[in-house]
Formats: structure tokens, sequence, C-alpha cells
């Protein structure tokens, strides 16, 4: 899958990559397609631990959000060969008698939970009349043990965005080459067990630390994936469980990014609708003249960057990504018109920077080696050390870690001019960005076979499946897809509004959810909520 993200305006504000609807980049790992039954005895031990929670040190966090930890093995196959440490958060119940957790995944795949809840857990506090509303970093993301890359991803990145994809493509391959081998030199051990099949193994260690006998869990986007992955390995340990913006289980990434390109073209062309209704639209008043005008906007910006507030130069790549993360919510729209208009008018960056971390897509400095860095044990990360270039770096070794699928040299170089020219037709303004995310789990180890051969024909608790019709990061057809493959567990309720996942965007989503998690009633299968219910974000 790509990379897919949470629909809270906070959390698309600090995404690293814009290609968050589908964003897979790549950064591979051993093929892992043992299930947790089969792991060997001496992992029972981290069933005994319990979570001691205590005020977040070091983050500016709300006052009542609580931090704590949870030790995991490395390798679930080796559990005595090495551990990590996973970042906890919570806001606890506010009754005296809790039912017990509802674990939390917001998307990616690399987005820090503990940051998440952080900045948007007002959304969830009606959660809280049952349950603690818990949140976690997974492994090798923010502060537990996070997985970063370097140089020679930028410069991939570069060379595929340019022409180079076609007249170079050896070069290109070498490229590939060496930004996987940094990425596994600067990320050091806990990249050859990252993965949705261990995380997944991860979540039921949490669940037992937590005092829970079966797993309650809302996800969003990719943290659909990982509720899925979860369900099939412990289907006896599966609670009131909900999918919201199904992930597909089953398409290859090539495949996934081209419905993200497409995905984001359209939301691109609604805004864009919307836009010159406006006298302020920066595009003047003729949509199809504003579609023109973006595309030139980014291909000066490609040849000529201009410098952001940092010095670091604003690429039209860069806008692609900041525009990507805005339109995940129509929310977002006035905000994506201002700051274009700054960027056209006076050539500042600054609102575009907005909605991306720290205004750049990819890292700007080499990190040092992992041997070189006290973070690469598997002790917790203080905040401030997190790799700015995480997201996208555990986005690559977890997309590309849960795909079987490694093209050979020839077949990569033989079908590139192909590629480009259907991603180039699924979106003239993304497609080259997401081809780029494709190309990155080149010269990876082949990923898992596990979750398309065995994640299906569910034997499981019912779950609840939120599908989002303008959804422009997981298609709705995605969520028939995978409820079909779940089998008789999966309930869907059929969203139709836009945006990325329905839970922030629809107060009858919210309603719905909320009402099966806290007190288990679930919407007939195949119901809808209608599409003149937007929230703001005031709800």
């Amino acid at each position: 899958m790509l990379a897919k993200q949470s629909n809270r305006p906070a959390a698309r504000r600090r995404a690293v990559t814009g290609a968050l609807g589908l964003a897979l980049l790549g950064a591979g790992l051993p093929a892992v397609t043992a299930t947790a039954n089969d792991a060997e005895p001496g992992a029972a031990r981290f069933y005994d631990q319990k979570i001691t929670w205590s005020a977040c040190e070091g983050m500016d966090v709300p006052k009542d959000l609580q931090c704590g930890k949870v030790t995991v093995p490395l390798d679930y196959d080796r559990p005595g060969s090495g551990t990590l440490d996973l970042a906890l958060a919570r806001y606890p119940a506010t009754t005296d008698d809790p039912r017990g957790s509802v674990l939390l995944n917001f998307g990616g795949p690399g987005g820090s939970g503990v940051s998440e809840l952080s900045a948007g857990g007002k959304e969830f506090m009606h959660l809280t009349n049952d349950y603690d509303v818990v949140t976690f970093d997974p492994r090798g993301v923010g502060r537990s043990s996070p997985v970063t890359c370097g140089p020679a991803t930028v410069d991939i990145i570069e060379a595929t965005n340019g022409d180079e994809t076609l007249t170079e493509p050896e070069d290109v391959l070498r490229r590939l080459r060496d930004a996987a081998a940094e990425c596994a030199e600067h990320s050091g051990p806990v990249l050859r067990h990252i993965g949705t099949v261990d995380a997944a193994r991860d979540l039921d260690v949490m669940r037992r630390a937590l005092g829970d006998d079966r797993l309650n869990y809302l996800g969003f986007s990719y943290g659909t994936r990982l509720g899925a992955v979860y369900a099939a390995q412990f289907p006896d340990k599966v609670g009131r469980m909900v999918l919201d913006g199904v992930d597909t289980l089953t398409e290859p990434l090539t495949e996934q990014g081209l419905a993200g390109a497409r995905g984001q073209q359209t939301a691109l062309e609604n805004f864009l609708d919307w836009c010159v209704e406006d006298i302020a639209c920066p595009f003047g008043q003729d949509a199809r003249d504003a579609r023109r005008q973006v595309e030139q906007v980014i291909a000066s910006l490609d040849e000529d960057p201009v410098p952001t507030g940092f010095g670091e130069p604003f690429s039209g790549q860069d806008m692609v990504g900041a525009v990507g993360q805005a339109l995940y919510s129509e929310e977002l729209w006035p905000s994506l018109q201002r700051a274009l208009a700054q960027l056209m008018e006076d050539g500042d960056t600054r609102g575009l920077e907005g909605f991306v971390s720290g205004g750049v897509t990819f890292p700007v400095r080499a990190p040092e080696p992992a041997e070189d860095r006290e973070r690469a044990g598997g002790g917790l990360t203080d905040q401030e050390d997190v790799p700015m270039d995480n997201l996208p770096a555990a986005l690559m070794a977890i997309n590309c870690a849960d795909d079987p699928d490694r093209p050979s040299a020839a077949q990569v170089a033989g079908s590139l001019g192909r590629l480009r020219e259907r991603y180039e037709e699924a979106s003239p303004v993304f497609g080259r960005y997401r081809l780029t995310q494709v190309l990155m789990c080149y010269g990876r180890p082949k990923g898992t076979d596990y979750i398309r051969d065995d994640v299906k024909d569910l034997d499981t608790a019912r779950m609840l499946l939120v599908g989002t019709r303008g959804d422009p990061a997981t298609p709705y057809r995605w969520t028939e897809e995978t409820a079909e493959r779940l089998g008789a567990p999966a309930v869907v309720l059929d969203n139709k509004g836009e945006g990325h996942t329905g839970y922030a965007s629809s107060e009858c989503v919210h309603r719905k959810v909320d009402d099966f998690l806290l007190y288990g009633s679930l919407p007939a299968d195949g119901s809808s909520c209608g599409s003149e219910t937007p929230r703001s974000e005031d709800d």
C-alpha cells in the first residue's frame, strides 16, 4: 500500500510525504510468514509485563496525556536475540470502572500515534466515557527505534522525477540499490524486523500489557491493514474493531500507486472547481485554465526551485507533496487556496510548508550511521532526536516489507517508460511522484506473502468497515473488496462523502463508530451516511 494517513487536519499538516493517500516507498525486509502461534516459547515472558503510566517527559503535550512503554522482541522467531521499547500514550477513562482500552492507529504507515493523539485527542474524548484511549508509535516509527535513510534517497527522488528514468535506467537502478543500502546502514537492526506482521504481534503484547482479554481497536487508512492482519493472526482475541478508510490487502504496489494518483487528481480537480468560484482564487475563474496553471507552476519550480524560510530549495515535487496533503479534507481547501496565492504572488512557500513536516519532503542532511547513535538500541528515542525523514523512511520500510513482488533489473528497466506513461495518464500532477515511490522498493529484499495469501476468510467477532465514496487515498472499492475477502465478520458502512476516512469528517460516521465501540451497536451491513453532515474542526 502507499502512504495512508489519518484524516485529521493536524495530522496531515505534520505529515512528511504528500503522497499519503497511498504512498509506497520502500526499504524492504525479509519475508515473514510465521504467525504468532509459531513463535518460540521464549516470547511468553513479554506477556507478563504491565505498563507504568506517567507524565510525558520532554514533550509538549496536553497535561492529561500520559506516556508509557511496552517491551517487545526484536525478532519474534528468536525472542531472546534482542528487544525493542515501543512508545505509548493514553487519555485515561473518566469513569471509575472502565471497560478497558481502545487502541488507535492513525495510519501512514509511519505515522507517530503519540504525536497524533497529542494533537487531536479531543476527537476521541467521548470514548473515554468507557475506555482508556491508547495509541503507540509502531516499531521503527517516532520514538520507537525510528528508521532513517540518507542522501542517496534524495538523489534517486531527483533522478526519477527528471528524465533519467527513460534515458539512463541502469543508472537509476544503481541509485536505487545505493539508497536501499544507505537506509540499512542508518537504521540499524530494527529495519530487518519491521512490517505489519511484526507490528500485529506487537499489538497483542500491548493488549495483554493493558490488561485486556480482547483487542478493541480503531484503525485509520494503513491502520486498517494492521487491524486485518491482527484479526487473521489472533482471531479469538478480536474485540470491537473498526477499520476506517479501508486498505487493499491484495493489489500490488504498482496498482496501488495508480489508484492513488487517480484519486488525488480527482481531488485536485474538485478543489480547483471550488477555487475558481471565488474571486480570490490565484488561478482565475476558469477551471480548465487553472489546471494548466498548476502544472506550469510545478514544472517551473522543478526547473528553478525557490528558497524556503530555512534556506532549503522548494521544488515542484515539494509542492506536489504539500498539495497532496491538503487535498485529504475539504476543510483544508481555504488554507490551501491562501497558501497557493502566497506562492504565486510573493514566492512565499511558508503556507505550503505548513502542510508537511519541517517544510521538506525528504531529509535535508545526512543522518549518522545507526551504530554511532545511542538510539540504535532498543530504548525509546527522545522526541527531539527523531529523524526528520522518519515518516518516509518508515513508509518505505513497511510498504516494501508487506509486498512480495520484486521485479528483476531487466523488468524494471524495460517497463519504466510504459509505467511512466500510465502514471502520467492517471495524473499529470501526481503521477510522477507516485511512480517514484513505486520504484523505491527495488533493491530491497522480498516482502512477506502472508498478507496477500492468508488474511482472508476470518472467523472473528464482527467488525465495522467504513468506506468513503470520495476518498482520494483508499478508494471505496477497496472497502467492498476487503469486506468480501475478510468474510462474514465484516460489516460495511457506506460514507457518501469526501475526504480520506470518515470519522473526523462525518458526524454520522463518528456517531456510528462510537456507538459500536461503546455499546456494541453495529449498523446494518450496507447502511450509509449521507454527504450532508460534514464535521468542522470545532466539533
